[in-house]
């Protein structure tokens, strides 16, 4: 496992952009976002591969927001713009160490998290 940090989350209003970031302590092969709101179980957002060579979005936000990586930094974001009332919630980063057999969007693919940041969108 890996230590991950978010930030960048806060409360904007509909239609603005926020970028959150994850501070890995070492390398992951998968990177991921997965948000969750009080009541629901936590859902995939989107994820990014160690080479850059796949990303993965959910249909929810495809079109909207962008996922990248600085690989030397062990470092990645999530830009997100025209942000809706319905993107409210606790996003969290997800990586994995061990490169299991299992896709990115599975919340078993991963075994390190972030202890999550808020981001509010009002309307």
């Amino acid at each position: 496992q890996v230590q991950l940090a978010e930030s960048g989350g806060g409360l904007v209003q509909a239609g603005d952009s926020l970028t959150l970031s994850c501070a890995a302590s070492g390398r992951t092969f998968a990177m991921g976002w997965f948000r969750q709101v009080p009541g629901k179980s936590r859902e995939f957002v989107s994820a990014v591969m160690w080479t850059g060579s796949s990303q993965y979005y959910a249909d929810s936000v495809k079109g909207r927001f962008t996922i990248s990586r600085h690989t030397a930094k062990n470092t990645w974001y999530l830009q997100m713009n025209l942000l809706k009332p319905e993107d409210t919630a606790v996003y969290y980063c997800a990586g994995d160490t061990r490169y299991p057999d299992t896709h990115p969007y599975f919340e078993e693919r991963y075994d390190s998290w972030g202890q999550g940041t808020q981001v509010t969108v009002s309307s």
